[in-house]
């Protein structure tokens, strides 16, 4: 799935250079559930926007099966982030003016996807986390957990070979969590390959695999 080899992320605040990362090597395996722990600006969010080609390291490779996303072209990385990697946000990062199934076939539209196939995938990808019978609702009457869900089928709908979230639970109630977090792990062992950053350590507890991160730096837990 990915490999990773001399990733470093440096970058200008306040006229100091800050490092997020710092020469990090590292292998995700397909199949895996990985959870990512760490202190506030340790540098697990740039680790998983590096994951995901949402921003580009300062040097480093980033192979996701065996394509360096670090250095492809703008194009080429739209592509794979249309098609491959699927994302989840605490925020939810819902349209608030249009329903569950429009936010969910929003995916799609970057990929080309014919209106009638996007319609067909969004209800059957909503189907998949529980809410078949909310296609039509805004996510403004849902609750936090069912846009979380929404999110979620977002993600699937492309049929993604990885799933990358960050903090999917930070803004969820204890009981929402462990929804939330059963149905990522229903994903993982149907074969999804799954990243998460967390802060919250029932959630890492429950990942088959746990990373920590802490000055840039990745260690095993």
């Amino acid at each position: 799935m990915y490999q990773i080899a001399g990733l470093t992320k440096t970058y200008a605040a306040k006229g100091r250079t800050v490092q997020a990362l710092q020469d990090v090597d590292l292998e995700i395996g397909d199949g895996e559930l990985v959870a990512i722990q760490g202190p506030t600006g340790g540098g697990k969010s740039t680790l998983l926007q590096m994951l995901g080609g949402l921003d580009r390291p300062t040097s480093g490779s980033v192979r996701l099966a065996g394509d360096d996303i670090a250095t492809m072209d703008d194009a080429a990385l739209t592509r794979v982030r249309a098609e491959r990697i699927g994302f989840v946000f605490q925020g939810f990062n819902l349209i608030p003016t249009l329903t569950a199934q429009e936010n969910v076939e929003t995916a799609l539209v970057p990929a080309g996807v014919a209106a009638d196939d996007r319609a067909a995938r969004a209800r059957t990808a909503l189907e998949q986390v529980g809410l078949g019978e909310r296609t039509g609702h805004l996510p403004g009457e849902l609750s936090g957990g069912q846009q979380q869900r929404v999110a979620i089928a977002r993600a699937l709908v492309k049929e993604p070979s990885v799933l990358l979230a960050d903090e999917p639970t930070g803004n969820l109630d204890e009981a929402t969590r462990d929804e939330i977090v059963e149905l990522l792990e229903g994903l993982w062992k149907e074969g999804l390959t799954v990243v998460m950053v967390t802060h919250d350590s029932v959630v890492a507890r429950r990942a088959q695999r746990r990373l920590r991160i802490a000055g840039g730096r990745v260690s095993e837990v």
